[in-house]
């Protein structure tokens, strides 16, 4: 080997060896304080690209456990509500068994009739108020179309009221016709579809709705009003559904037809709840079906029927004898529709329990890749050290070995 100072072949080696040492450890530390194996692209690219899907996979079935989990809570409130339901349709039932024995007084019959009426009351008031998140458990109706019941105006004495019934929830079409005997107008088409806010569950539109109509009422001959000079009042109760046109001072004779109008129920609402892995093939949708609750759509049967406790009443022996079959068939129908109901919790809370299991797995899967492995880290780590400590020390042999040529000039 010869002797020469223009480069230090030597040195040269040994700064290279040293700085791929130095990057070596470096890495390697990274791997230890992180405690991932893939830090940057650089380091496993394949694997990065895997870990990645892997979690992205793992964010969606978290989020889809969440999912199902809040649609078993929303389930579980509308259970909640059709057991307060059961109990209030066996207080009917006492009721009506009580009304029907034929010893009440009349008195005594009205006091039952009254208590029996609440409960229907109260009934369409769960249905209507029962919430999670903010969202309806019930709709209103059962996806059947029905005429409008009307009442004219007894006479013409002033105070008197024109009732409608509506049912809170459904959908009005049609018009309904008023008929004044004193107005200039004849008869006055009203367009219900105008006025489609009293059928609203929020009192608060339902009132703004019957503002409106009762403007439409007051209004001139000439502005598609009755035209009569007496002055109407239109009041909605968003609870009973019940619409009720009341004239001022006057000796005006009003009535209405509503022959051409109908209402049409929302229908059973579903409430979507969505599953996902991320990925189209991996994604569900569970439709979830809880139905209508309402004193006229009282629990569901297998044909989707509802029983209408609406029009019962306590008035009498034959009409509680009529109310206790109706009443007994609805306790069934809501054993019905809570047993619907009870299987969708099932099928959610698997669903649930599918994804909290499948999120474990992917979980597992990315840990794999990603994680650093101790034993073999730190094994790295003292490979890389040895060569770092080694590889200065061959860099300063190798410099020193061209201070050799000094002495050949002295």
């Amino acid at each position: 080997m010869s002797l020469g100072v223009l480069n230090n072949i030597s040195a040269v080696y040994a700064q290279n060896n040293l700085n791929q040492s130095q990057s070596s450890l470096q890495k390697v530390l990274t791997q230890l304080s992180s405690g991932s194996r893939i830090n940057s692209g650089a380091d496993d690219a394949a694997g990065l690209s895997i870990a990645d899907g892997l979690a992205a996979n793992s964010a969606a079935l978290t989020q889809s456990s969440s999912n199902a989990s809040a649609g078993v809570g929303f389930l579980q409130v509308a259970d909640g509500a059709l057991s307060q339901v059961t109990n209030l349709l066996n207080r009917a039932v006492t009721l009506a068994t009580e009304a029907g024995g034929g010893t009440l007084t009349d008195q005594q019959l009205s006091a039952a009739n009254q208590e029996y009426s609440d409960i229907l009351t109260q009934i369409t008031t769960i249905g209507n108020t029962t919430q999670y998140n903010g969202m309806a458990s019930f709709t209103s109706g059962a996806g059947t179309v029905t005429p409008l019941a009307t009442s004219s105006f007894a006479g013409g004495a002033a105070g008197a009221a024109l009732t409608v019934t509506l049912h809170p929830g459904q959908t009005l079409a049609g018009s309904l016709a008023l008929t004044s005997t004193s107005g200039t107008a004849g008869t006055t088409i009203i367009n219900m579809g105008n006025y489609s806010g009293l059928d609203s569950t929020n009192q608060a539109t339902a009132t703004t709705a019957a503002t409106a109509l009762a403007t439409a009422l007051n209004a001139s001959a000439a502005n598609g009003g009755l035209g009569t000079g007496i002055s109407y009042t239109v009041a909605m109760n968003a609870s009973s559904g019940l619409l009720t046109i009341t004239q001022g001072s006057g000796t005006d004779t009003l009535s209405a037809s509503a022959s051409s109008v109908t209402e049409t129920s929302a229908g059973a609402g579903t409430l979507n709840i969505y599953t996902s892995d991320g990925t189209s093939r991996g994604s569900q949708s569970y439709g979830v079906t809880v139905g209508a609750l309402s004193s006229a759509h009282v629990g569901t049967t297998s044909t989707s029927g509802t029983q209408d406790l609406s029009a019962s009443n306590l008035n009498s022996q034959a009409s509680a004898e009529t109310a206790l079959q109706e009443v007994t068939t609805a306790i069934g129908y809501v054993a019905y529709q809570r047993g619907q109901v009870g299987a969708n919790i099932n099928t959610l809370t698997a669903a649930s329990n599918i994804a909290s299991a499948e999120q474990t797995n992917v979980v597992s899967a990315e840990n794999t890749i990603t994680a650093t492995d101790y034993a073999s880290a730190t094994s790295s780590m003292s490979k890389y050290e040895i060569l770092t400590q080694t590889g200065i020390s061959a860099l300063a042999q190798a410099n020193s070995t061209q201070q050799m040529v000094t002495k050949l000039l002295q």
